[in-house]
């Protein structure tokens, strides 16, 4: 089969290799569609943990081709989403529920071979079978779902909250939806990129800034601004450090931040401890997807988030070199990978 390997950071090749069997516990999924994540681009130029050689591909859809000998619980021929992360379950912080945070944490398509394959091996845990009737482009956003779903849910949004999302890539037009969704009345998404600020009314921004038009802390936070005093959330989903140092400060006092974004590993950003103890700012990190999987493949079953205007385009495993060795081109939100794309 074909596989797009990351061999040594910057190495990004697609080479033939062959078709993986699955274990005991195991399903061999033929992969229908795999989103390309910026990880994937912090994972070639060495800025995030992996181990190389591998597949890469962690956000990924497809059927269920093989299953291990264990496997009695789901038919051949089913669709599936697979959750990446896979935890040991048997350390302090599995047992304490937090999985996510594991030392032993491996993830499909970082540590261990992915979906930009023809193939990808699945533990049979890892798996949540979604409607074969679901576009299977639309079940590889289950796994960036999961991850704003997570945030959501520690940034504690109620019916009636403020919010301020930063970035308007995937995460950031993932992020307003789930906002609305938890009742938030006010959510304000600041981007550089005109056509993702109108994205981002389309999909359920009450309002969107262009930061490099004006002073974002004045325009949202300032007297005159859209909520005077700061918001009630900030989510950074931008994973940079201008977003970074901007997110307390449009913080109301008593606040929270959310920072869901990922940064390269060990780029850092100033920030004032003072004002985060005097205003009594919460300032949290969101890693990745504990126990929320499922919650996200039934929200994209449900057709409650729009994922069609958030697909850029499609294109195939030799193509998909190209995609993840250069930045993002402007507008561009979220780029496909279907392996057997012509």
């Amino acid at each position: 089969m074909k596989a797009l390997r990351l061999e040594a950071i910057g190495d990004l090749f697609v080479r033939e290799v062959d078709t993986p069997s699955p274990g005991p516990g195991d399903l061999l999924v033929r992969v229908e569609a795999c989103g390309i994540c910026g990880t994937d681009r912090h994972l070639l130029h060495g800025e995030f943990p992996s181990m190389p050689p591998v597949t890469l591909g962690h956000e990924f859809c497809g059927i269920v081709e093989a299953v291990g000998k264990d496997v009695s619980d789901i038919a051949i021929g089913a669709r599936i989403t697979g959750d990446p992360n896979i935890s040991c379950g048997r350390c302090p912080q599995c047992r304490a529920g937090r999985v996510n945070l594991c030392p032993a944490l491996r993830a499909i398509g970082i540590h261990r071979d992915g979906g930009f394959a023809d193939y990808v091996i699945v533990p049979r845990i890892q798996a949540h079978e979604i409607p074969l009737s679901l576009d299977p482009v639309h079940g590889a956003f289950c796994e960036p779902l999961a991850c704003c779903l997570h945030g959501i849910d520690l940034s504690g949004i109620r019916a009636g909250s403020s919010v301020v999302v930063l970035g308007g890539g995937v995460i950031g037009l993932l992020t307003v939806q789930l906002a609305r969704l938890a009742g938030a009345t006010t959510v304000i998404l600041s981007t550089r990129q005109a056509v993702k600020r109108r994205l981002a009314e389309d999909v359920g921004a009450t309002a969107t800034v262009d930061p490099s038009a004006s002073d974002i802390i004045e325009a949202i936070a300032g007297p005159a601004g859209l909520v005077p005093g700061g918001v009630d959330v900030v989510i950074e989903c931008a994973g940079v450090a201008e977003t970074v140092r901007q997110s307390t400060r449009l913080a109301r006092s008593g606040g929270t931040v959310v920072i869901l974004g990922v940064m390269p590993q060990g780029e850092k950003v100033e920030i004032e401890p003072f004002d985060i103890l005097f205003r009594e700012l919460r300032v949290l990190g969101s890693f990745i997807n504990p126990f929320v999987h499922r919650r996200a493949a039934d929200l994209v079953a449900s057709g409650a988030i729009e994922i069609d205007k958030l697909i850029s385009r499609r294109v195939s495993l030799d193509e998909a070199v190209g995609v993840i060795a250069h930045p993002p081109a402007a507008g561009e939100v979220k780029v496909l990978v279907v392996p057997d794309q012509a």
